[in-house]
């Protein structure tokens, strides 16, 4: 960038500002950065704005990522009115009021673009309250939720609204960012480049948190003071992954962790956990990856393997760093040497697959409840056997759709504890081909 641009330093007067991130919010969508798929010139959000009619949304994604700002500008850009509640401080009091106000913006014949921030916090009747007004049309609702909405929000609120992803921001993003920043300010980051490469590692995706980084710097930073990477470190208090600049350190070392520890070898588990943590990779990532491979290649070859991984993260919660890695290093330990199996895993894949080429069918009548007369003149419910009432406490009924017939998707090894699986199978298959013979 050329030096005229940073000719001259921010005036004494203007000290006590907006923080940068306030100031470099978008005023447009053109302005919004690393967000293409939604607001590039092809995104869903222009096709939604250039059809004239925008429906309620669930903008899912990581903090720092554009979800407030592009509620807002659509807002603008539809000609709606624009309201925003939090529901970490909202309450049905507030709601009701909110409702009511967009009632009557309704009648004079203006519609409301409702921003929720952190929906996933409202409980259950929160969030069927706005089901009302978002289908009379009172309220567009944009919900925000850095949760998975499959798990966090009511599938009738889902059923109305379309989920979109927001990304986290990548490299060319980050410092995109900062170029605006620096020109805001007249004057260039007082990093060498290795130290402004680290400040974007350290920001992990999160626009936001790359803007309030490069704050820190400035405000530290003496006349004619350039920060290398140790000073930058010693300053913002953080350290950024020292991986290579293409992240594929990250992507190399979490495989190779995930490898020992499916080919049961603790030492090189354990040394590639410790090269993951010294490079300053996110320990809560880590434990992820760690449940993950508890449930992909223990399964229940060893049960506890999982309620070990999810210990682990807890106890990380209450020590924190760097005591509680300790903690991940013991579930790394505990997976490494437990039994092996994916056939939960396996199983689950091919579950999948059938209930997608067979997700029409229906089940069996003699499986499905009879609340009412019609239900019980049409067969739901008849030759229901209850397992508890015969012998074994087992039926040996067929519970798959009838033109699918029995199916076998789950195969567990002699392995672990899923030895004892096997054998409660092979009985079981044994009672079903008796019974079914009789």
């Amino acid at each position: 960038m050329s030096g005229d641009l940073f000719a001259s330093r921010v005036p004494e007067e203007v000290a006590n500002r907006r923080p940068l991130a306030d100031r470099l919010r978008p005023k447009t969508l053109d302005e919004v950065t690393g967000q293409p798929h939604l607001t590039g010139e092809d995104g869903v959000l222009r096709r939604m704005i250039a059809s004239g009619s925008l429906g309620s949304m669930i903008f899912w994604g990581p903090p720092g990522t554009g979800k407030t700002t592009v509620a807002r500008l659509l807002s603008g850009e539809a000609g709606l009115a624009f309201e925003q509640i939090s529901a970490i401080f909202s309450g049905v009091a507030e709601l009701k009021k909110v409702f009511e106000t967009a009632r009557m913006r309704r009648m004079d014949g203006r519609q409301t673009l409702l921003f929720v921030d952190e929906i996933h916090r409202f409980n259950r009747a929160q969030q069927d309250s706005f089901l009302p007004v978002m289908e009379d049309g009172t309220v567009i609702l944009v919900g925000a939720t850095t949760e998975n909405p499959s798990f966090e929000l009511n599938a009738a609120l889902l059923s109305r609204a379309r989920v979109l992803t927001f990304r986290s921001h990548d490299e060319e993003s980050l410092i995109e960012l900062l170029q605006r920043a620096e020109q805001v300010e007249g004057r260039p980051l007082p990093l060498d480049p290795d130290a402004r490469a680290s400040l974007v590692r350290m920001a992990d995706g999160d626009g936001r948190a790359v803007l309030t980084l490069a704050e820190e710097v400035w405000r530290a930073a003496r006349e004619g003071e350039v920060f290398d990477t140790e000073s930058l470190i010693r300053i913002v208090q953080r350290r950024a992954p020292v991986y290579d600049k293409a992240q594929d350190g990250h992507y190399n070392l979490i495989s190779a962790l995930h490898k020992s520890v499916r080919g049961s070898d603790p030492d090189a588990a354990l040394y590639y956990l410790a090269r993951m943590f010294d490079a300053g990779e996110d320990p809560l990532y880590l434990g992820r990856r760690l449940v993950r491979m508890a449930v992909e290649d223990i399964g229940l070859a060893d049960p506890q393997a999982l309620v070990i991984c999810n210990a682990a993260k807890d106890a990380y919660d209450y020590l924190g760093s760097p005591e509680g890695e300790l903690a991940f290093a013991e579930a790394c330990v505990y997976l490494a040497t437990a039994p092996k199996s994916n056939a939960v895993y396996t199983a689950f894949k091919a579950a999948t697959r059938a209930a997608k080429e067979n997700g029409s069918l229906l089940p069996p009548k003699h499986i499905l409840n009879a609340p009412t007369k019609l239900m019980k003149g049409e067969g739901y419910g008849d030759g229901y056997r209850y397992d508890h009432d015969e012998p074994d406490a087992f039926s040996g009924q067929d519970y798959f759709p009838e033109k699918m017939g029995r199916q076998t998707f789950y195969d567990p090894p002699e392995r672990g504890f899923e030895r004892e699986i096997r054998k409660r199978l092979d009985w079981w298959a044994k009672l079903r081909k008796e019974r079914n013979a009789e």
